[in-house]
């Protein structure tokens, strides 16, 4: 049946999806399980969504609004959010209903009680391995497990490629096991390739519940660590080198974790527990402004008043971990795969040096291994490159629009 003509907007209760609200100190995130559209909320602003989804007009929710709060709100700015957000119901819209999240009870058996006393165990039994035969505590000389080094790169790609998937497996597996949906990508930090995964829906689950998804790649690293050296211990010979080399690489990328001026899952975990909005951005700027003071330039600093309070605070401190976390990312380089790989390029180059006596197999793996290698730089290359060129189409598109 048709509205009356005479009727407004504000005189029409809106139809909302079904929405979640999740209370946080002094914010309310409101959002769509379906969607996974989240938007963050003061407290009186949640309410007045509440009142327009229990199927208040704009108009009463305005009155109501003033009578509670004492002021009168923009109720029109209210409604054109939700509209962004994809939160009001369009006309002959049907509400949304969440479909079930795959692999649900999978997550909850993964890290189940007896899962959990599985993975201590294996830590354990690594542990007293490496105590009493310190020869397999994995170090970086444990990457040189062969004479070929073609077939080295390829052996630790192959087996890399399941490792880092188990990685973001157990982020997706900790996170399907709340209901939340997740999503891969595969990216690059500093100068590793990385495979990445979204779990946009723990915006929607109490804060205490998202420690476990942002850690669980972390806890899948130290049980495949843990595997690799008990294997060694059992194995020996080249199954034994294997399996330390395969340990030290899951140790470097478990070391990743504390790039501090990348967005890893430690810096997840900081912000989590904070309550941040943006603390990487407001960092560097912060750190940005430091340098401006002490060079004088204090035309280019920015107006720390426009940033989040929780940002701010935090951002004293953590702005100084961004230069460390560098400084840990270049040891890493130095200490682990960077000599070991410097040395192997240098015996490769040489094979093709006059009078060398190199077969035309140590030739051939030398080519080989020289492809990979820089293969791999120049694909990470390229998708900086990429990304780069796709944050300035954005930023042109915002400026012309």
């Amino acid at each position: 049946m048709a509205e009356p003509a005479h009727l407004s907007a504000d005189d029409l209760p809106l139809a909302l999806h079904p929405l979640v609200f999740l209370e946080d100190g002094d914010e309310v995130t409101i959002g769509r399980r379906d969607t996974e559209s989240y938007a963050i909320f003061p407290p009186d602003g949640a309410a007045l969504v509440r009142r327009l989804g229990e199927g208040a007009t704009p108009a009463q929710a305005a009155d109501w609004y003033e009578a509670t709060y004492g002021e009168r709100a923009d109720v029109g700015d209210v409604v054109e959010a939700l509209r962004e957000l994809g939160f009001v119901r369009a006309e002959g819209e049907a509400e949304a209903t969440a479909e079930p999240v795959r692999w649900q009870r999978l997550g909850r058996a993964v890290f189940s009680p007896a899962a959990w006393s599985a993975y201590v165990l294996l830590a354990l039994w690594a542990l007293i391995c490496v105590v009493r035969r310190p020869e397999l505590l994995p170090t970086p000389d444990d990457l040189v497990f062969s004479h070929y080094y073609a077939v080295i790169t390829l052996v630790l790609f192959v087996v890399a490629v399941p490792l880092i998937a188990l990685h973001e497996i157990f982020h997706a597996l900790a996170g399907r096991r709340l209901g939340i949906r997740s999503r891969t990508r595969m990216s690059y930090r500093f100068y590793f390739l990385v495979v990445e995964t979204s779990l946009d829906g723990l915006a929607g689950v109490e804060r205490r519940k998202r420690y476990l998804p942002i850690l669980a790649g972390m806890v899948a690293d130290t049980v495949l660590i843990s595997l690799a050296v008990i294997v060694a211990g059992f194995a020996g010979g080249l199954t034994s080198r294997v399996c330390l080399a395969v340990a030290f690489t899951t140790f470097i990328r478990l070391m990743w974790q504390f790039f501090l001026y990348l967005r890893t899952d430690i810096y997840v975990l900081i912000t989590t527990v904070l309550g941040c909005v943006d603390l990487h951005t407001t960092s560097v700027r912060m750190l940005a402004n430091r340098v401006n003071r002490l060079l004088g330039r204090t035309d280019r600093l920015t107006d720390e008043s426009l940033w989040h309070p929780v940002d701010r605070r935090a951002a004293r401190w953590y702005s100084w971990l961004l230069p460390i976390g560098y400084v840990i990312s270049l040891s890493t380089f130095v200490w682990g795969v960077g000599p070991v790989f410097l040395d192997m390029i240098s015996a490769s180059l040489r094979r093709f040096g006059a009078g060398d006596g190199s077969s035309w197999i140590q030739l051939l793996d030398a080519a080989v291994f020289l492809v990979l290698t820089f293969g791999q730089i120049a694909f990470a290359l390229w998708l900086a490159a990429r990304e780069r060129l796709r944050s300035r189409r954005a930023r042109l598109h915002h400026v012309i629009a």
